[in-house]
């Protein structure tokens, strides 16, 4: 609790003002006198010492930038965030579940990957070794390894921070859970061998009729042998 004017209850206290300079010791009702004197409040910022220090400041300015402050390191400090796994998670999910690491990776958090085993699946544990490092290999232009991947009971996990911010490149960028590689766009289309022809060939072969006119079937009928 940030104690002001006649709250502060020490005899002394050391005065500063808000330009930064130092006024030295005097008694708490002298600080406060000059405080009042000013317009501005005496603000204990430093009850812990000997003397304590007290500052004349405006004290409703000097709690809204403390309260700015603390919003902003609230906002960049570093967070954990965590992704889970399976043995049996299949491409589509796991493109979706890169693509959020990356994000939180993009925010400057770190990320710990779980994968957890169930049934039948403990009896191959290095499987989650493998995925792992998969992800690893998969998130290297985004991320380093912060802890390895270590087996804990039934699940192996492991924790990677973001690299330096000139450093990241994004791998999986997510368009209504499918993923889409750089790479896609730059290739040229691949040429169908199944494609219809442009080119008709000058010869074509005449069509047989389905059905035989009458006067051709009555000559035939005519000259075959009784």
């Amino acid at each position: 609790m940030t104690r002001i004017n006649d709250r502060i209850r020490a005899p002394k206290v050391r005065v500063v003002l808000a330009t930064g300079e130092q006024l030295g010791v005097m008694s708490s009702r002298e600080a406060l006198a000059k405080a009042v004197a000013l317009g501005l409040d005496l603000v204990e910022i430093a009850g812990q010492v000997d003397p304590p220090v007290c500052k004349i400041i405006d004290y409703g300015k000097y709690k809204y930038e403390q309260a700015k402050l603390k919003k902003q390191k609230s906002k960049s400090a570093t967070r954990m965030k965590e992704v889970k796994f399976r043995v049996v998670t299949g491409q589509h999910d796991y493109n979706i579940k890169l693509g959020r690491a990356e994000g939180f990776l993009e925010g400057n958090h770190k990320v710990r990957f779980v994968l957890q085993f169930k049934g039948r699946e403990n009896a191959h544990k290095d499987l989650g070794f493998v995925a792992l490092n998969r992800i690893i290999e998969d998130l290297k232009t985004m991320a380093q390894v912060d802890q390895p991947p270590r087996l804990n009971g039934r699940a192996v996990a492991m924790i990677l921070s973001p690299l330096p911010q000139h450093q990241r490149k994004r791998k999986f960028h997510l368009f209504h859970g499918e993923l889409m590689d750089e790479d896609d766009f730059d290739e040229d289309e691949v040429e169908d061998d199944n494609e219809v022809p442009d080119e008709v060939p000058d010869e074509v072969p005449d069509e047989v009729p389905d059905e035989v006119p009458d006067e051709v079937g009555d000559a035939v009928a005519a000259e075959a042998p009784c």
